[in-house]
């Protein structure tokens, strides 16, 4: 498992890409930053994913920005879990 992978919420919608990777620059390499985006609109959907240099980059930047301000908003930075992905459903016979 990798704990150098960051999930951050409560994002402002207008946080581009380059400004997620920013926030954290100071904190550690920046290997890369994306918003997340709905996939109709493509309009933020106000959380994103940061993947430090590092592991204790990556706690660095926890330990510094959780909970810090960033545009009026409060920002909560965590190791990003995997999302347990359900198996494909069969229907009989493998099918």
């Amino acid at each position: 498992m990798q704990n150098n992978k960051l999930f951050v919420r409560n994002l402002a919608f207008s946080t581009t890409d380059g400004e997620l990777g920013g926030i954290f620059a100071g904190h550690g390499e920046v290997l890369s930053a994306r918003m997340a985006t709905d996939r109709e609109t493509g309009r933020s959907r106000g959380f994103g994913f940061v993947e430090m240099s590092s592991q204790e980059a990556a706690q660095n930047a926890i330990r510094t920005l959780d909970q810090s301000q960033h545009n009026g908003r409060t920002l909560y930075v965590a190791i990003s879990e995997p999302r347990d992905r359900k198996p494909s459903t069969s229907y009989g016979n493998g099918w």
